[in-house]
């Protein structure tokens, strides 16, 4: 069994969530984790996640937001961590690649999430994109672990965010022709990966530039065996382990 610890899941994007659902199942992906990472998305993960037994939810304010969001959003933000399927704070963090002109405002959006986080005791989900200093600087000034979401760095990136305790999220990407990704699969191994799609984005190699869906998951899991050399099984069981202890499902 497969578990997708890092989706997005919506009506915009599918137009039958129950058909979604099934499909997950017969892929025998049977737990999945929606990123609600705005207003909306908050509010529409929180009900699919009471409508469906095997969806769980992490809920943050991603960088992209950070001009809307107000004190009083972060508020609700608290509240709103406290439902019984949510597991995690996020997504949340830094991103540069379309420029710098906001950073101290993200920076700032940043570490208001990721004192809630420790405050409330919750694993973190990071989006990190052209920030990994500024990333790796503010984590460590908080008692918190997790996720490094769509993990694409260096093998020496890699090996500071296992050695601060997280995982690496790994999906699509690692099928992609000309991806490095196996270098760093191969330097931190099974025990500190986890799965993940980003669907509806970053659908695996055959189905690159198609909608994702958490039903890849075992393409994904396919390609991870082949580099390490292990059975899809062995990298179901291990990885499905590391989500059940890294977000304490129920």
């Amino acid at each position: 069994m497969f578990i997708d610890t890092h989706c997005h899941l919506s009506y915009e994007d599918y137009d039958d969530i129950d058909l979604v659902i099934k499909e997950n199942c017969k892929a025998n992906v049977e737990k999945i984790i929606i990123s609600g990472c705005s207003k909306e998305w908050i509010s529409e993960s929180l009900k699919l996640a009471d409508l469906y037994d095997d969806v769980y939810v992490t809920l943050g304010y991603h960088p992209s937001e950070v001009d809307v969001v107000t004190d009083e959003m972060l508020n609700d933000l608290k509240k709103q961590l406290k439902n019984k399927k949510v597991v995690g704070l996020g997504e949340i963090g830094l991103d540069y690649y379309y420029g710098k002109d906001n950073k101290e405002k993200q920076l700032e959006l940043f570490e208001k999430q990721l004192k809630i986080a420790e405050a409330m005791n919750l694993k973190v989900v990071i989006h990190s994109r052209d920030a990994t200093e500024d990333t790796i600087n503010c984590l460590k000034k908080y008692n918190v672990s997790g996720v490094i979401h769509c993990f694409s760095g260096s093998v020496e990136t890699a090996k500071i965010y296992v050695a601060m305790g997280y995982k690496l999220g790994i999906g699509g990407v690692v099928t992609f022709k000309n991806s490095k990704l196996f270098e760093v699969v191969q330097a931190v191994g099974l025990e500190n990966i986890v799965l993940e799609t980003d669907a509806p984005y970053l659908a695996p190699t055959p189905f690159r530039g198609q909608k994702n869906s958490s039903k890849f998951i075992p393409i994904i899991a396919e390609e991870i065996g082949k580099i390490l050399n292990k059975s899809v099984q062995e990298v179901a069981s291990v990885t499905t382990n590391n989500a059940y202890e890294l977000f304490d499902l129920r």
